[in-house]
């Protein structure tokens, strides 16, 4: 069975092809040239983009896997979260996309897909997963390829998000995650103690106090020792997520404890939690970095598990449901 996976959520258009769980092609095109000016995601920029690349996207998605469109069996799509204009972009290629070939729909969350991401290795369910991106910080119980329940989220900013501030807050270009990770790497990650946010009767995230600690240190001390700051922050946010696992595996005793995300390309971040759970006989999976940020792949991976599980297609329509905002 060939799959099309369709991800235009936030700022990359991804389009990937899928047979029989494998991928065969996936074509991902970033925007980070076009926001990197205002320091952020300008979501009608995003939009207009997600217009003039997803059709070419689509194109080289089928030339790479060798295929016609007339091959693809059914087609999956993010319809959420993410931001309305771009997943609207998405929504409605694919929807019409399905029509003209009268192929079977299915709408994916996207935070699913990146769970997905791991199901190309063998998963010894249940397990926990956790989603680390710049709009989420989703915890989740995993019964199966397609149940998941979600057991705990971010209160305040996603840690991507504390990634990017802290960033900006330190004057490095956008993107600010992996630049920070950058200038960490020349810093002393103990000589500044930033406040861990444990919550320690939730499995619950918040990353707001870990800001607004930088945020006042930088205030009183300036940006002459910026990747002392860096790398500080950083193991602030490692040892956070690390101590959150391990509440999760007290309740949940489970094996295999997967990831996905854009944040958890950070191999400061891996190599922390892999020294960790080392000796605790909990096998740690990390998608491929190029499968961590949104793409199409792992959408068309999620639907192929919804196929195999006979559930039912979507109707063709456009129907989005966007990040919540306060």
């Amino acid at each position: 069975m060939i799959i099309l996976g369709i991800e235009t959520s936030c700022d990359e258009t991804s389009i990937g092809v899928i047979k029989n769980g494998s991928i065969l092609s996936n074509i991902i095109y970033s925007q980070n040239m076009i926001h990197q000016p205002f320091g952020g995601i300008m979501p009608e920029l995003a939009s207009r983009e997600h217009l003039k690349k997803i059709l070419p996207s689509f194109q080289e998605a089928l030339s790479k896997a060798s295929i016609s469109a007339e091959d693809i069996d059914a087609i999956g799509v993010t319809n959420s979260p993410g931001l309305k204009g771009s997943l609207i972009i998405g929504v409605s290629f694919a929807a019409g996309l399905a029509y003209s070939l009268k192929k079977p729909l299915y709408f994916i969350n996207h935070l699913y897909g990146h769970i997905a991401s791991n199901f190309i290795e063998n998963i010894e369910f249940p397990c926990l997963g956790l989603v680390i991106s710049g709009g989420h910080t989703s915890l989740f119980y995993i019964k199966n390829y397609i149940d998941f329940q979600l057991i705990g989220k971010t209160l305040d900013d996603a840690c991507g998000e504390a990634f990017d501030k802290i960033a900006r807050i330190l004057k490095l270009p956008y993107p600010g995650g992996p630049n920070l990770e950058k200038i960490a790497r020349k810093g002393n990650e103990k000589k500044i103690n930033f406040p861990r946010p444990y919550l320690l009767k939730s499995l619950n995230f918040s990353f707001s106090g870990i800001k607004t600690a930088v945020f006042y240190y930088v205030k009183e001390h300036g940006l002459e020792n910026s990747p002392d700051i860096a790398a500080s922050f950083q193991k602030a946010i490692t040892d956070t997520i690390i101590r959150k696992m391990s509440m999760a595996l007290e309740k949940y005793p489970v094996r295999n404890f997967i990831f996905g995300g854009g944040v958890i390309q950070n191999q400061y971040l891996r190599d922390n939690i892999m020294k960790h759970f080392k000796t605790k006989n909990i096998k740690i999976l990390f998608p491929e970095k190029n499968l961590c940020m949104d793409n199409g792949a792992m959408i068309g991976i999620y639907t192929h598990f919804l196929i195999k599980q006979n559930i039912p297609p979507c109707p063709y329509q456009i129907k989005v449901f966007p990040t919540k905002t306060i």
